[in-house]
């Protein structure tokens, strides 16, 4: 049901996140996704929804600039049906800790870069004929974005990931994706 319909799972997905958003207190983020791959050998298109709950202070601060940690936990469909030789769908589940250069809110441009490494699980080790040979992974990402709006409530961030099981498995081809989410604080 799921290969011919990712937006529909990514849809669903995104709701069971903001409806355990809306239950939790120290949420801080939901954000919705859109990626897609940057090499010839897995195309895909990646759809999907965060959550993320600060972990609260700051680390360091440096001018208009302050360090913060969070917690980020996501749900998101590859569809990888563009002439698939493979399984053309993956469900990949994430938890990653952030660090978050942040320029204050209350300035002009309050714009952030981030770093992250975190574990995935995905739900069938093939896509687009790529074998990923087990089913989890670690994934590496930098990013750069913009709050805004009334409250700086709303941000606006691309994402460059990195995911591959690091050698654990026989064989370890990875996959790159360039992501842009936009996401609401709370």
């Amino acid at each position: 049901m799921f290969k011919r319909s990712p937006l529909l799972l990514a849809a669903v997905t995104g709701a069971l996140l903001l409806g355990a958003a809306g239950t939790a207190s120290a949420v801080d983020r939901v954000s919705f996704e859109y990626g897609t791959t940057d090499d010839d050998r897995a195309s895909a298109d990646r759809y999907g929804a965060t959550v993320a709950w600060n972990l609260g202070g700051e680390w360091l601060k440096l001018g208009q600039f302050s360090l913060t940690t969070y917690i980020e936990a996501g749900l998101n469909v590859w569809d990888g049906d563009k002439g698939s030789t493979g399984n053309g769908t993956n469900v990949d589940g994430h938890i990653t800790p952030v660090f978050r250069l942040q320029r204050e809110l209350a300035s002009n441009l309050p714009v952030f870069i981030e770093a992250g490494v975190g574990l995935h699980g995905y739900s069938d080790t093939k896509l687009d004929g790529r074998n990923f040979d087990i089913p989890f992974a670690f994934g590496s990402h930098f990013g750069a974005g913009l709050r805004f709006g009334p409250g700086a409530h709303f941000e606006v961030m691309y994402r460059y990931q990195h995911q591959s099981n690091a050698g654990l498995g026989d064989d370890n081809p990875g996959i790159n994706f360039h992501l842009v989410s936009l996401g609401y604080h709370f």
